[in-house]
């Protein structure tokens, strides 16, 4: 077998095989390396940013972090059984945790390891918007989007190591012009809109566990008008950004939050805190 016939058949096979699902969505997910691998690694390079980092463990704040970050877990927790996912996080450990920076920043880790960075607070304004950039964060974790940006990557490395073995025989020049547009062109093409995506899925799960956790899902476009605001409306264009546009996450979730107060009504939660 020739190379090139060896790498198209190893890729079919990484796509075959190396799929999971996303259980808020139905959806197929990228699962080309388990969890069993990508967890124990994210909760060492989160103990280490932790170590490296000025984590606050008293006061008001912090509370706040630990006390919504149980909520929207619980809430996903509920959401979870009730749509027969009881086993979904039995390797997760979730824990929340405050950083003393000015970094306008909150992240997730998988297998549930969540970190906000004080400079992000002033915007969030109050424990409802807290609750908008937990529940994004804690749906991150959970749609295992992770994961499925190493397999991405994996896929992305072996499909311009195929391009490269199929102009084997090219000139120099030719090979080095693929590897520029394709760096490029599956940059833009491909890994963008592939974090866009998942940036746009984590908004609409987490308003939702928002919702269930009690928050008012109203709430989460109006955090983002304020992230708009912080920022003077700057950014790069879209289809450069991993993320969407401000105005559209503000107008998808104007659009979400009834459908995330009646998920809520769901779990007999009918009232919300702002």
């Amino acid at each position: 077998m020739s190379k090139f016939k060896f790498c198209t058949s190893f890729l079919l096979i990484l796509f075959i095989f190396g799929c999971g699902q996303n259980p808020f969505t139905g959806k197929s997910t990228l699962a080309l390396v388990p969890n069993s691998q990508i967890i124990p690694m994210s909760f060492q390079q989160y103990n280490q940013v932790l170590e490296e980092s000025k984590v606050i463990k008293e006061g008001d704040q912090a509370q706040m972090i630990q006390r919504v970050g149980l909520k929207i877990a619980n809430a996903s927790e509920r959401w979870l059984i009730e749509n027969g996912y009881p086993n979904y996080t039995d390797d997760y450990k979730w824990e929340f945790n405050l950083i003393d920076d000015d970094q306008v920043n909150a992240w997730a880790m998988p297998g549930g390891k969540i970190a906000f960075y004080t400079g992000i607070l002033p915007i969030a304004e109050n424990e409802a918007g807290v609750a908008a950039i937990m529940g994004h964060e804690v749906a991150h974790a959970l749609a295992n989007h992770g994961q499925q940006r190493m397999s991405a990557g994996q896929i992305q490395q072996t499909v311009g190591a195929v391009g490269t073995i199929a102009l084997g025989n090219q000139d120099q020049q030719t090979q080095e012009l693929f590897t520029s547009a394709y760096g490029i062109g599956s940059q833009i093409g491909i890994m963008l809109p592939f974090s866009r995506n998942h940036e746009t899925e984590a908004d609409k799960i987490g308003i939702k566990l928002m919702a269930i956790a009690g928050y008012n899902p109203d709430e989460a476009a109006k955090l983002w008008k304020r992230m708009k605001e912080s920022s003077g409306g700057a950014g790069p264009p879209q289809f450069l950004s991993t993320h969407p546009s401000n105005d559209e996450r503000i107008s998808n979730l104007q659009n979400w939050s009834a459908e995330a107060k009646a998920e809520a009504a769901k779990f007999g939660v009918t009232s919300f805190q702002n």
